[in-house]
């Protein structure tokens, strides 16, 4: 599925940005955030392009949920 970044509206492959790409010494899944990254905010997952707007996103949500 492909969906746009909130804060840049750039395109994001979902099952890219989810895909394992290893697993931590503890078992968590690792992911290639050069894909894509994702956060959870208010009972929704929100998808990213870079770190970078998912950073953007963190400090101010609002600012890019606004209608």
């Amino acid at each position: 599925m492909n969906l746009n970044c909130p804060v840049c509206k750039k395109p994001i492959d979902q099952q890219a940005a989810e895909s394992k790409t290893g697993e931590t010494a503890f078992g968590a899944k690792e992911i290639d955030p050069s894909k894509g990254t994702r956060q959870f905010h208010e009972g929704v997952w929100y998808y990213f392009d870079t770190l970078n707007c998912r950073t953007k996103f963190t400090v101010s949500p609002q600012r890019y949920l606004a209608p």
